[in-house]
């Protein structure tokens, strides 16, 4: 049987399939995904409480570089073997260079359930690879709009905008919380950010699954090859994260994050910034490649397969 919270997720998308009246309301959602990026920070910063040797700087170091080799990786295949113009090239490679909290939230979830141990600065993976892949692909934008001669975005307007996002603001700030008050002090609210965690992602992965339905009815068979794209990628590049976090001799659990981690693509933070900085990508195409393919493929079948290996 799948953990329970991949459960949700599956009906999740059975009830969008058969066109059920069951939805998430808005306000609901936006308050389950203020708690759930809240509640992985503070477990994260719980995890370095009283640990100040806990933080790897070398090993973050590396993990970011992923977020600068990956979308250098997907950018040539996305422009020549799927066919996309500069702009929707740009801000898809964004997309997946950048990660999904949700995704980190399943992998978490998994490692947690099987007992993989995880290491102290696990939440900061997500913290560090949200960005770099963004910016980079916005720079490239920018130049070639330069060479095109046309007005340029500001890439700082950018950085502020990506540094002060709510996930980032909810991720940093949960992780220093956590580590500053420790198990004791979270007491009062341990039962809703700690102990709810998974409540919390369940429905999380309800309404995400409503959402995939949405986006992939009917099939969009005009991308055909974005979709296939969206749906083999995720097998090759969780290898990057795989490959780098065994080379680490990171704790297993780690490992099974990192892995899908990069395996995963943002469909929060990248289409925020891309939106406002390519206006000329079509940025449904980027939500039906992350949200609606790359998503569930990596909770309902990569995520089990890896948690299954790694456990042995």
């Amino acid at each position: 049987m799948p953990d329970i919270v991949i459960a949700f997720f599956a009906l999740g998308l059975i009830a969008g399939v058969l066109k059920s009246d069951l939805k998430v309301p808005t306000s609901v959602y936006d308050i389950l995904t203020i708690l759930l990026m809240l509640s992985i920070g503070v477990k994260g910063g719980l995890s370095l409480h009283g640990s100040g040797d806990s933080i790897h700087l070398g090993h973050l170091g590396l993990i970011a570089l992923l977020g600068i080799i990956i979308p250098l990786i997907v950018y040539p295949i996305l422009s020549k073997i799927v066919q996309l113009n500069m702009e929707n090239a740009a801000s898809i490679a964004a997309h997946y260079g950048s990660v999904s909290a949700g995704t980190f939230a399943v992998a978490w979830s998994l490692a947690e359930s099987a007992g993989l141990p995880l290491a102290g600065d696990t939440t900061l993976y997500l913290v560090i690879l949200e960005l770099p892949a963004i910016i980079l692909m916005l720079a490239y934008y920018q130049h070639r709009q330069q060479q095109q001669s046309t007005e340029p975005t500001s890439l700082w307007s950018v950085w502020v905008e990506a540094l002060t996002s709510r996930g980032v603001i909810l991720l940093l700030g949960g992780v220093i919380i956590g580590a500053l008050y420790g198990p004791k002090g979270l007491a009062p609210i341990e039962g809703m950010v700690i102990d709810g965690f998974k409540v919390l992602l369940a429905l999380f992965l309800l309404e995400m699954g409503l959402c995939t339905a949405r986006i992939c009815t009917p099939l969009p068979l005009q991308h055909w090859r974005l979709v296939l794209f969206a749906a083999l990628t995720p097998f090759a590049l969780s290898w990057l994260g795989l490959g780098l976090g065994l080379w680490l001799q990171l704790p297993l659990g780690s490992v099974l994050v990192l892995g899908a981690l990069t395996a995963s693509a943002s469909y929060i933070a990248a289409p925020a910034a891309i939106r406002a900085a390519i206006k000329k990508a079509d940025i449904g195409m980027a939500m039906l490649a992350s949200l609606g393919v790359t998503f569930p493929v990596n909770v309902l079948i990569q995520l089990p397969l890896l948690t299954k290996w790694l456990s042995g």
